[in-house]
């Protein structure tokens, strides 16, 4: 059976596996992201150390990308504000370490192919997933293709209502401000009340804050798309409890106007922490 090398690039760790085309993973690895030099020399070594003669290599990134395959960029890093990664090439070490096809994607959107293929929107047709981490992005697959325009979506970077109760926030999108991602991620959290959303305590009201912001972000997107699933992954939407808050915000912000039962629309990835991973190897598989 052939073999596919597979890549999460991610702004703190590179994962790594090696899989087949079945999708299962039989080795892994993990990497601390430094420099581009560093990592993909080093993940390089360990592709080489598995003995790894892959049909192709499959890479599921952070960004922003040139996902535009004329342009002399492609697979490039473009503006990040990730020392030391602007420009840097994610696919060119590969292609002539390995002399095979390599596919590169935003992480957010291999991970929805991969849920869309085969997690928990197998079989229905479209899926939205949005993660909401260290930043908020967000990949539409329907009938097994990715949504791109220009470039990648930037679902994270849509404009906000605001909170009654956090209006005195400026928000953290150093951007926007006020954007989803300002309002709902990670960092935008830390700096509002000093920890992470699961370390606040019990009855905090920054659950219900960051619910309303992500319930009006998952009404946003089904009036845009209507999928039939929306899968909200990252280690914000982990925290106890916060995706039941998400789906009652956004039955009340629809109005009656929400398709579906959000129980069954809203849901936490099927694929859990291979999400990404075989995100990758969904792109390696479509190239």
């Amino acid at each position: 059976m052939a073999q596919y090398g597979l890549i999460e690039a991610g702004g703190t760790k590179f994962v790594l596996g090696v899989a087949d085309e079945a999708g299962g993973i039989a080795a892994r690895h993990q990497i601390p992201t430094t420099t581009p030099q560093d990592v993909l020399g080093a993940s390089i070594d360990w592709f080489r150390a598995q003995g790894l003669q892959p049909a192709a290599i499959g890479i599921a990134s952070f960004g922003p990308l040139d996902l535009d395959r004329a342009s002399p960029t492609w697979g490039h890093v473009t503006s990040t504000p990730k020392p030391h990664w602007s420009g840097a090439d994610l696919v060119g070490p590969y292609s002539a370490a390995f002399g095979c096809p390599v596919g590169v994607e935003t992480d957010v959107n291999g991970a929805a192919l991969a849920e869309a293929r085969w997690g928990a929107g197998k079989g229905l047709g479209s899926l939205l997933y949005l993660t909401i981490g260290t930043g908020v992005g967000g990949g539409f697959v329907a009938d097994g293709k990715l949504l791109h325009g220009l470039s990648h979506p930037e679902m994270g970077h849509i404009r906000m209502p605001r909170h009654p109760d956090d209006l005195a926030f400026a928000g953290h999108c150093p951007f926007h401000g006020d954007c989803l991602e300002g309002l709902a991620a990670g960092p935008s959290i830390i700096a509002r009340w000093g920890a992470s959303l699961s370390d606040l305590p019990a009855g905090h009201h920054g659950a219900d804050i960051i619910a309303w912001y992500l319930g009006q972000a998952v009404v946003t997107f089904q009036a845009i798309m209507a999928p039939a699933r929306i899968v909200l992954g990252g280690g914000v939407t982990a925290t106890p409890g916060l995706i039941d808050r998400i789906r009652t915000v956004a039955q009340q912000a629809g109005g009656g106007y929400f398709v579906g039962d959000p129980a069954e629309v809203v849901v936490s990835p099927a694929l859990g922490s291979n999400s990404g991973l075989l995100g990758a190897l969904a792109v390696a598989l479509d190239l």
